[in-house]
């Protein structure tokens, strides 16, 4: 009986089927590739698996080579399945048994873009939360009715199955599953590393540490908005803000919305909600006294703000996170032991 490796590195096994995509293959590699080894102290362990390994046709005209086939996903404690060349064509029975195998196996099944096709042909999101590309968000809805499909966000994380909007959002999930295995500063570390944003603004809940993003062209609201994330456990309000930007409410409102896209209330709801991000990671104390510390009215608006941005309770990502945190410091503390 094959068995799956329980310990780190952690092995990513990605499928490549004919006329795959370059983009979505390359950026699952430029993350769980060897390129961020000096990165993350248990690697992961990359590798790309087609049905019949051998030469595999790509999108553009590459050819990718590999020795490993389908029954490396149920060794995997990641499968990612990226697009395939036509939603329309149904993925074969061989795959099809390997997804289900891997998933019961204890793996954690990832799709990108037109993945999702594949991951429902398959059953793994029959009542389950799912997107895909908006353009075949429809399509899917129509031929696997079962799944709870959702166009808008970037990516959907159901725990054990996760899938992700359009090419691009692959990085944005990738992403996820690094400040999933290993917080919030090691994948903010691989955005930086990489040159792209830890968390892009928009759709549905992101579990990536937001960088603040202040607008350099407009220094009055530059200075108001590093003022506020000073003072985020006492009460701000509009009037405050506008004053350290020297602007009358109404011309900071038409400045603010102009250089941010968003509203004065609406950014800072976030930036609360951010900040107590790291507060249920690694503190002990209470929701009552994250919620005051991060500048919260009272527990009941925290956890509703929470919930809203994040899709889930801070208990529930305290318990999540934690889980991770836990199992690292135990991963450290045996590696020291064998030294």
């Amino acid at each position: 009986m094959i068995q799956r490796q329980q310990d780190p590195p952690y092995r990513v096994a990605v499928l490549v089927t004919d006329q795959t995509s370059s983009f979505e293959i390359g950026m699952v590699t430029a993350v769980f590739g060897p390129y961020l080894s000096d990165l993350i102290p248990a690697h992961y362990e990359l590798r790309l698996c087609a049905e019949r390994p051998s030469s595999v046709p790509m999108a553009g005209g590459a050819v990718l080579t590999t020795r490993y086939g389908l029954r490396q996903l149920r060794l995997a404690h990641t499968v990612i399945v990226p697009s395939s060349a036509d939603p329309e064509v149904p993925p074969s029975g061989a795959l099809i048994a390997e997804l289900r195998a891997a998933h019961r196996a204890g793996a954690r099944i990832v799709s990108t873009c037109m993945g999702a096709f594949t991951l429902a042909a398959a059953g793994l999101l029959d009542g389950r939360p799912a997107t895909t590309h908006w353009r075949w968000a429809d399509l899917l809805r129509t031929r696997h009715p079962r799944v709870e499909v959702d166009p808008n966000p970037l990516y959907v994380d159901d725990e054990d199955v996760l899938t992700g909007a359009g090419s691009a959002a692959t990085l944005d999930l990738c992403l996820h599953l690094v400040r999933k295995d290993f917080g919030t500063e090691l994948a903010n570390a691989v955005a930086r590393r990489l040159v792209i944003q830890p968390h892009r603004d928009g759709g549905q809940a992101q579990y990536i540490k937001a960088p603040v993003s202040v607008p350099s062209e407009n220094h009055g609201i530059s200075r108001s908005m590093a003022w506020a994330l000073e003072h985020l456990s006492e009460p701000v309000t509009v009037a405050a803000l506008a004053r350290e930007a020297l602007m009358s409410e109404r011309s900071y409102l038409r400045h603010f919305a102009k250089a941010t896209g968003t509203s004065p209330i609406r950014w800072l709801i976030s930036q609360r909600v951010r900040a107590s991000l790291p507060l249920l990671e690694t503190s002990h104390a209470s929701v009552e006294e994250i919620a005051t510390a991060v500048g919260f009215e009272s527990p009941v608006t925290y956890r509703h703000h929470f919930s809203r941005t994040m899709r889930t309770s801070p208990s529930a990502y305290r318990r999540a996170f934690r889980t991770v945190q836990a199992a690292r410091e135990a991963a450290e503390g045996a590696e020291q032991d064998h030294m």
